[in-house]
């Protein structure tokens, strides 16, 4: 797949290849969390797809083997405060920034790949992958990295916040979810940079 995506004078170049993807960028609640992972040549990539593809128990038994065999990995979560203050976009740039740091001071990376079409601000080549988290293996475990320690968050959230349903609905704009911001009203993990209008959520700043 690297083949397709990089010419073979990058792929020489660079051999210690890290993925980076994000998990709640569309929630109206809750932090945007990233994951930074760089894996060894021998690890079983056919656990591995896209984190949104895959089931609860085969996540988090894949999260389990990334934590154990990976060369290095790290997680980052940005909270709603700091997301109204400089926009999802930017956070969720920032989150990923802040998770290839940790893992900089665990192993020396050379190629930093990370989903979607934006790319954070570091030190090294970085390239964008539109639906890497479904193409790099790297990306795919950093999404599931990512998509579990949000999950837990908003669990942990509804236990604090019992009314919303965030152990359900992880913060995303269901029916339920606008319903329960209707009935309550906000709390303090909820993005105030989002607002309902009629029964559409509408992000104040992209």
């Amino acid at each position: 797949m690297l083949a397709e995506l990089f010419n073979e004078e990058e792929l020489e170049d660079n051999r210690i290849i890290a993925g980076c993807d994000e998990a709640g960028r569309g929630p109206l609640a809750g932090p945007v969390v990233a994951a930074c992972c760089v894996l060894p040549p021998d690890f079983p990539f056919e656990i591995l797809n896209d984190s949104k593809k895959m089931g609860e128990s085969e996540r988090k038994s894949a999260e389990y083997l990334i934590k154990e065999k990976a060369i290095a990995y790290s997680v980052t979560a940005v909270s709603n405060e700091i997301i109204d203050e400089i926009n999802i976009l930017n956070a969720s740039l920032m989150a990923m920034r802040l998770s290839y740091l940790k893992v900089r001071r665990k192993v020396k990376v050379d190629l930093l790949l990370v989903d979607g079409n934006k790319c954070p601000d570091v030190d090294i080549m970085v390239k964008a992958v539109v639906k890497g988290d479904a193409k790099v293996p790297e990306i795919m475990a950093a999404s599931i990295l990512a998509k579990n320690e949000r999950d837990r968050i908003m669990e942990l959230a509804d236990r604090l916040f019992p009314g919303y349903g965030y152990a359900k609905h992880k913060g995303y704009p269901t029916k339920e979810h606008v319903a329960m911001i209707k009935k309550y009203g906000s709390n303090i993990i909820t993005r105030t940079s989002f607002h309902l209008k009629g029964e559409e959520i509408t992000p104040l700043l992209l």
